[in-house]
């Protein structure tokens, strides 16, 4: 879906676990090429050639990749997609969360207990061969390195502008982004849409909650008129407004 002139919304249908799980990657494309923002899952290569087929980009003018953060939903598909390429693809991310990209560390939120829980929650129905996969893929997540080095406030200098915007809390180095020319908000994990409406980060899901919360704060010295979150999608109507009443909600409690 075009969100703006040079930006996209890469919608991706992903099958886990027994149900649908759709996530939404950004993608920016310039005349000098494409930037892709986060990669899904893992085995979603097929889904995103598709994806840019389906929205006029050229598969092969991919240059740059830009990993939010460690999850392994926006990881997932980064070796496959560089391994893919016929070109070398540079790959951007915060300092913080490099280590864990490159493998270098463990996933912080990949745990022996996590691993086991994840297992258990398998659909009752799912392979023997599935379960043993769906185990080793947690045990030994995906990984590529990592070239570049994004800093806050940072400007990327491509399709109009993009402003990095460290928001940690989601995942220690977690990172947005903000597109100058169409006043678009990345949120990634720093926010979703639920029942429609945008919404602060979800506790379970956070490193450190409390730093999360006061991450969105930053957001609002941006006049931000649309808001593409990786989980629920985008809004379009009053974000600014909806940041902000976000914010004052959670500094009032």
């Amino acid at each position: 879906m075009q969100i703006s002139d040079g930006l996209y919304s890469v919608d991706l249908s992903v099958s886990l676990m027994g149900r649908i799980n759709v996530i939404h990657l950004a993608l920016f494309a310039d005349e000098l090429g494409a930037i892709l923002v986060d990669t899904g899952y893992p085995g979603t290569l097929p889904l995103l050639h598709k994806a840019f087929e389906d929205i006029g980009v050229v598969a092969s003018t991919l240059d740059s990749i830009i990993i939010t953060h460690q999850d392994i939903d926006h990881i997932g598909g980064l070796p496959s997609l560089l391994e893919d390429s016929s070109h070398p693809l540079e790959v951007f991310a915060s300092e913080l969360e490099k280590p864990y990209i490159q493998g270098d560390k463990m996933l912080i939120k990949v745990t022996p207990a996590s691993i086991e829980r994840a297992v258990a929650n398998l659909p009752a129905d799912t392979s023997p061969e599935w379960r043993d996969a769906f185990r080793r893929n947690l045990e030994n997540p995906p990984k590529a390195p990592v070239d570049t080095i994004l800093e806050d406030g940072q400007v990327i200098d491509r399709c109009g502008g993009i402003v990095v915007i460290l928001t940690p809390g989601h995942t220690p180095g977690h990172m947005s982004l903000y597109h100058i020319k169409s006043k678009t908000l990345i949120a990634a994990d720093s926010m979703v849409v639920a029942e429609g409406e945008l919404q602060g980060p979800i506790p379970a899901y956070c490193s450190d909650y409390p730093l999360a919360l006061q991450s969105l704060r930053k957001y609002l010295q941006f006049d931000i008129e649309k808001v593409l979150c990786y989980h629920g999608g985008l809004i379009t109507d009053n974000a600014n407004r909806r940041i902000a009443e976000i914010v004052h909600t959670i500094e009032a409690k």
